[in-house]
């Protein structure tokens, strides 16, 4: 014991903590894998999150534990694309798993509200919202995401595209969906549009439209 305690004087207390802060975890799902099918394969989700997103976490711990031991402004530098990469991974998918819920648990039901209403506003009509987004989603090069997103400056939803696993930046994000191939290709092969339709059977409303009320206050 009194070893262990001498051990934790010598430590540097911002040693300690910076190592602490370097710690990213995958989450967990508030479903169980299978809760979204027949929208979305149950080995599609366990994969996705399992082997996917866990990769982005452990890739984005050690950029984050090299960037701290990184002893010059050249070494720092060359370790922004892998922070950007898996950081923009972890913050996506992290996003992704609360976009989506079973049918049972309201998965796929746009509700009455400031949500609904703004789609409207901006959109003229909640399916008209849903094809622009699908359309832009789907003509997105290679890999990438396609968002609903919050304008602070315009007060307005607008849709966006980010590439790769490029973090939505310019705009507060309400819905995004995952447009790299692991996201559907073992259940929808390369027909990105069935995807693409089947995928609101499953999004979260209530949790879009928690989004959109935070954002619109602040």
């Amino acid at each position: 014991m009194l070893s262990i305690a001498r051990t934790a004087v010598r430590t540097s207390p911002a040693r300690f903590f910076t190592r602490a802060a370097l710690v990213h975890t995958l989450p967990p799902l508030d479903y169980a894998y299978d809760a979204l099918e027949p929208h979305i394969a149950g080995e599609i989700m366990n994969l996705h999150h399992t082997k996917h997103h866990q990769t982005y976490v452990n890739g984005l711990n050690a950029a984050e534990e090299a960037y701290a031991k990184a002893e010059s402004p050249k070494e720092k530098i060359k370790l922004q694309a892998a922070l950007k990469f898996n950081g923009g991974g972890h913050i996506n998918h992290t996003l992704f798993w609360k976009n989506l819920a079973p049918p049972s648990q309201g998965g796929g039901v746009l509700p009455d509200g400031p949500l609904k209403q703004a789609l409207e506003r901006d959109f003229g009509s909640v399916d008209a919202f849903k094809q622009k987004l699908n359309t832009a989603t789907a003509a997105v090069q290679g890999s990438g995401w396609g968002w609903l997103g919050y304008n602070p400056e315009t007060t307005k939803l607008e849709i966006v595209t980010t590439p790769n696993q490029d973090p939505l930046l310019s705009h507060v994000p309400i819905i995004g969906i995952d447009i790299w191939e692991h996201a559907f290709y073992l259940q929808y092969k390369n027909v990105k549009a069935d995807y693409l339709k089947a995928i609101w059977n499953v999004i979260n409303f209530k949790e879009a439209e928690k989004r959109y009320v935070e954002a619109a206050q602040s």
